[in-house]
């Protein structure tokens, strides 16, 4: 409706929120999300900027005219995890950013629409499958690993996804906290891969319970869909001190370990009373939110500005509202430690900005001021690479110099019959574009295959 306010989903108060992992949003009643749906005028500008090609408009113009299980059959078309994606996904900077409305005011909040669909209603249609005699294995039940297996079946191959940790969704579920995405919603979408007829191994390291070659021997195709679960480092002087934790760590601790809840489940995590949090990412703010959920007063240091940060402006703002602290322009340089090598303190330097990099983001350099921020516990968010497990046990594939896997133009890398999507390609990025990535791999080995 045109002139109309973009409808925001009603959140739960910070002062109530911040002492349990219950989910932030509310997301959309029925009548918010047909309103919210009304603004839109169905232009389908939106669509280039989903990376699997959701038919936008018309699972909108489906709840405009409130027929909400029409809306879900379209997105299932394209998504099987729209529940997932409406949570997490930067739409802000894909399908969002190219909607017309967002030129001139406010975009239509296509992520809380998708979300309200995928809530509230199922579609209970499964796909009619082809059986095709082909065989396919997928090594990670991740994002791409699961739109790939989703694909592949569809298609009439024979599924089977590998899974190295003993619960199913990958970064989904030992990444992501369950106040932005809850454990029983990615739980959901897999179980629609299931009744599909998609096998899963649990606690199964490929490069070494089984090798790539192995699978080979029983499949028409592999797909490497294994993120980017290797933690980076700061390198300074302190970082191997008791109460250092990397983000990684302490979010599979809690989120897959149930690490909050010591002593009824006996996976216990450090616990500061000050958290200080080095990074300005999603896995940043994470970090820095459960920390706040377990007690601790947060303080995020980054060393660039603000703006620079390259997590959602959404999570940035909840963290604000939670109370956590943020530093900008907070270099460290060393993590201070006791005479029983435990932290008491991190010693940082002020930066200060010289221009514009090549990336856009503030160009930075020191200031020469240094100063202590006091203690007990640290966490390393600054970025995330490809595990090496792969790199190391498999022969015929090439990596780059920063243990990405070499693909083609079809995602297919250097060894015949393997295809790789997602982080392992990419770097660490969003789970949307790890989501496209395998749809194309997806296509690419239906064709190779001839499926």
């Amino acid at each position: 409706m045109k002139g109309q306010e973009r409808i925001i989903p009603r959140m739960r108060s910070a002062e109530e929120r911040i002492h349990d992992f219950k989910e932030v949003s509310l997301g959309f009643t029925k009548e918010e999300a047909v309103l919210e749906a009304s603004r839109c005028v169905l232009c389908g500008a939106c669509v280039k900027g989903c990376p699997v090609g959701i038919d936008i408009p018309g699972f909108i113009k489906a709840v405009q005219e409130e027929d909400f299980q029409k809306g879900m059959h379209i997105i299932k078309e394209y998504n099987l995890l729209p529940a997932i994606c409406g949570r997490v996904c930067p739409q802000e900077n894909q399908c969002e950013a190219e909607c017309v409305l967002g030129k001139k005011g406010k975009a239509i909040n296509i992520g809380a629409l998708e979300r309200f669909l995928a809530d509230h209603y199922t579609d209970q249609k499964l796909p009619d499958i082809r059986e095709t005699g082909r065989r396919a294995a997928i090594v990670g039940s991740g994002p791409g690993g699961l739109t790939a297996a989703y694909e592949l079946r569809r298609a009439g191959f024979r599924v089977t996804v590998y899974e190295a940790l003993h619960e199913l969704g990958g970064v989904l579920k030992y990444g992501i906290p369950g106040f932005r995405l809850p454990d029983e919603v990615i739980d959901r979408e897999i179980e629609t891969l299931k009744e599909m007829g998609v096998g899963f191994l649990t606690s199964f390291l490929i490069g070494k319970t089984l090798t790539i070659d192995e699978l080979l021997q029983k499949n028409d195709a592999v797909l490497i869909a294994t993120g980017a679960g290797l933690p980076g480092y700061l390198g300074i002087p302190g970082e191997n001190g008791i109460g250092v934790l990397l983000a990684n760590e302490l979010l599979t601790r809690v989120n897959l370990m149930k690490a909050g809840r010591f002593p009824e489940y006996d996976t216990p995590v450090i616990l500061g009373e000050r958290v200080v949090v080095i990074g300005g990412g999603n896995v940043a703010m994470d970090a820095a939110r459960v920390s706040r959920r377990l007690g601790a007063e947060v303080t995020i240091c980054y060393r660039r500005e603000e703006k620079d940060m390259p997590a959602r402006r959404e999570e940035m703002e909840h963290a604000k509202e939670e109370g956590i602290v943020f530093k900008t322009l907070t270099n460290p340089v060393e993590i201070l430690l006791d005479d029983e090598g435990r932290v008491k303190g991190i010693r940082v330097e002020k930066m200060k900005v010289t221009g514009v990099a090549d990336d856009g983001r503030s160009r930075i350099a020191s200031t020469g001021e240094v100063f202590e921020i006091k203690t007990d516990m640290v966490v390393e968010a600054i970025g995330q690479s490809p595990n090496k497990i792969i790199r190391e046990n498999v022969e015929g594939l090439e990596f780059d110099k920063k243990g990405r896997l070499i693909v083609d133009d079809n995602l297919m890398t250097t060894k015949d019959k393997v295809w790789a999507a997602g982080d392992i390609v990419s770097g660490a990025a969003t789970v949307i574009l790890a989501m496209g990535e395998a749809k194309k791999a997806a296509r690419a080995i239906v064709e190779k295959c001839g499926g």
